[in-house]
């Protein structure tokens, strides 16, 4: 297991496109801190660059490197190795090498220009962000064969957590407002990845504007406290749920 994830990690670490990766995020994140006039708008502005760029990247390349690994796969199973034991290396490899890209890129400025819990929280979560999109990747390449409908899947995923998501809940309280949909507020904020990792980082600034109505009736219900410990609980089952769900098909699916 060891072996075969310590070759997937370092295959990726020495791909162009982690390495243009790496250093687009690492400029842009340099970039926001010099160019905001104070520390609080450069964290932010950080923040916003995580949550948009850094699910798009671990999604797609996660995605497209699983198919195009499929010959490699392949010639593993037939191998003396458990299905089990391949696809956690396959986690591990390119979750890793990722998740040390970002923090590489990322966490260097914002530790150099933060080095307090808001620093490590914006680090926390672009690396939990990772692993979730990771798993929501290794379902997608599962769930289908084709690679062209699994690449359209991941980007269509990224659109609807990103942009979509908030548009489609702001209609839906627009269109209900008559009634209590308070509670369903909630739920609904459970069910979105990038809006929970969001409202962390809103809540640890103390930008309360900028929570969104999503966000205020989170925090409202639950306190700012409990709201924190939920997150971080519910974004780790983001991590585990999908990547549960991609190995049980992958160890009842016939691969060619």
């Amino acid at each position: 297991m060891n072996n075969i994830a310590k070759i997937i990690f370092l295959d990726i670490l020495k791909s162009k496109i982690t390495f243009v990766y790496f250093i687009v995020l690492s400029l842009v994140t340099w970039i926001s801190f010099l160019v905001e006039d104070s520390l609080s708008k450069g964290l932010l502005t950080v923040a916003y660059i995580v949550l948009f760029s850094v699910p798009l990247m671990a999604l797609l390349y996660s995605t497209i490197y699983i198919y195009n690994s499929r010959e490699f796969i392949t010639l593993l199973l037939s191998q003396p190795i458990k299905r089990g034991t391949l696809w956690s290396s396959l986690y591990l490899g390119i979750s890793g090498s990722l998740c040390l890209a970002f923090l590489l890129s990322a966490g260097i400025p914002i530790i150099i220009y933060s080095f307090d819990m808001t620093g490590f929280l914006i680090l926390s979560i672009g690396t939990a962000i990772t692993l979730v999109s990771v798993s929501l990747s290794f379902l997608i390449a599962v769930f289908t064969d084709d690679k062209s409908v699994g690449i359209g899947l991941s980007i269509l995923l990224w659109m609807f957590f990103t942009l979509l998501y908030d548009a489609i809940m702001l209609f839906l309280l627009f269109q209900f407002s008559d009634y209590p949909i308070d509670k369903l507020t909630v739920l609904l904020l459970m069910l979105n990845p990038i809006d929970l990792a969001r409202l962390q980082i809103m809540m640890r600034l103390d930008v309360s504007a900028m929570l969104g109505y999503s966000g205020a009736v989170f925090t409202h219900f639950l306190g700012t406290t409990f709201s924190t410990i939920l997150s971080f609980i519910l974004l780790t089952a983001w991590i585990g749920i999908p990547y549960r769900f991609s190995l049980k098909i992958f160890r009842e699916k016939d691969i060619v």
